[in-house]
């Protein structure tokens, strides 16, 4: 939540290949540990070891797909790379509780951390081995910005924050992130007190999750065919307030309440992968991609922080979760109207957008 601007800028002067790698090796490395943790704060000192790790592989990426795929393939495999989460999470809950669930129960979690530690440390050597080197570091080109032209580490990071498309897409990706993991994130809670089996909730769960990778698919398609980013957006906050206020308001009626959450996942999922694919065409020069998607990024994981517990809160005032839908639905208002700001700067040409 608060190294994302400062580690994209670390990935670009390392050199995003490298970055990326580094990454997995750290996550592998954090992961082993974890597995030998023997008390909370190992734990815990672990993952946020992890939660590094895992910027550094996240910032890199989409400058890596601008920058190895065609221009024709490009807003597909951004929407390809945007499902990286709704894909992670659907797998962890399917296979995660099956595997700590083992015949050695004392055994059984850390078997699932070094298991992920060691797809990782594959992951960094099959990347390392396929993607070509980094080229060698150049002057920086900007697009957009006109003024003095001095790409210090200072001078990088404050043309990323001056500009105004950035902190938009920032605030954008932080009114989605809160409220879909806050809704999907309770889930098993409120199967739980429904009376749903364990095994139940989680199926269910990881289907909730599994059905983002479509809105992230789609939106890559949809912008390859010459969709507006503003309509994508558009139809993603409105799905994810029709869709929870109907997961929350049907009370009486599971099949209707499900179906609410997948819509509210699926049609959602038109929003984070728009927003990358904002943030390789909106960055305020080519060398500002990983410090762009560092400082959106920094703010998606500032929603994934307080809106669970915002959300939580509202549940326990109001006894229930009945007010959930309005919660996330004031949250997609405001999106709204971040998403038509933003939509106004990019029909722009680069040279006239003010930042």
């Amino acid at each position: 939540m608060t190294l994302g601007l400062l580690t994209g800028l670390a990935a670009q002067r390392v050199g995003l290949k490298r970055s990326m790698v580094a990454g997995l090796l750290m996550l592998g490395c954090a992961s082993a540990l974890g597995g030998l943790a023997n008390g909370a704060a190992w734990l815990l000192a672990t993952r946020a070891l992890e939660g590094w790790g895992f910027l550094w592989v996240v910032l890199p990426a989409p400058g890596l797909v601008r920058r190895l795929v065609l221009p024709e393939r490009l807003n597909g495999m951004l929407g390809v790379w945007g499902a990286y989460m709704p894909f992670g999470t659907s797998l962890a809950l399917l296979l995660g509780p099956s595997v700590m669930q083992l015949d050695a129960p004392a055994w059984g979690w850390r078997i699932w951390w070094w298991l992920l530690g060691a797809l990782a440390v594959m992951l960094a050597l099959l990347l390392n081995w396929r993607l070509p080197a980094d080229p060698p570091r150049q002057r920086p080109t900007v697009l957009a910005y006109q003024g003095p032209r001095h790409f210090s580490n200072r001078s990088l990071l404050g043309l990323t924050l001056r500009s105004r498309a950035v902190w938009l897409m920032a605030l954008t990706f932080a009114m989605y992130s809160g409220q879909w993991l806050a809704v999907i994130g309770f889930l098993p809670s409120i199967y739980a007190q429904a009376g749903l089996p364990g095994s139940n909730a989680a199926w269910l769960t990881a289907g909730a999750a599994a059905v983002n990778i479509v809105g992230n698919l789609a939106a890559g398609h949809w912008l390859g065919r010459g969709s507006q980013p503003f309509a994508l957006l558009a139809t993603g906050f409105l799905a994810m307030a029709g869709g929870a206020l109907l997961a929350f308001g049907a009370t009486a009626h599971p099949l209707p309440q499900y179906a609410g959450v997948l819509v509210f996942s699926m049609v959602g999922g038109l929003i984070p992968a728009t927003l990358f694919n904002l943030a390789v065409r909106l960055a305020p020069s080519l060398d500002t991609v990983s410090t762009t998607v560092g400082w959106v990024q920094q703010w998606s994981a500032l929603g994934q922080f307080a809106g669970p517990p915002w959300g939580a809160w509202v549940a326990v005032q109001a006894g229930g979760w009945q007010l959930t839908g309005w919660v996330t639905s004031v949250r997609c208002v405001i999106g709204l109207f971040l998403a038509r700001e933003l939509q106004r700067i990019a029909v722009k040409p680069a040279g006239v957008r003010r930042l």
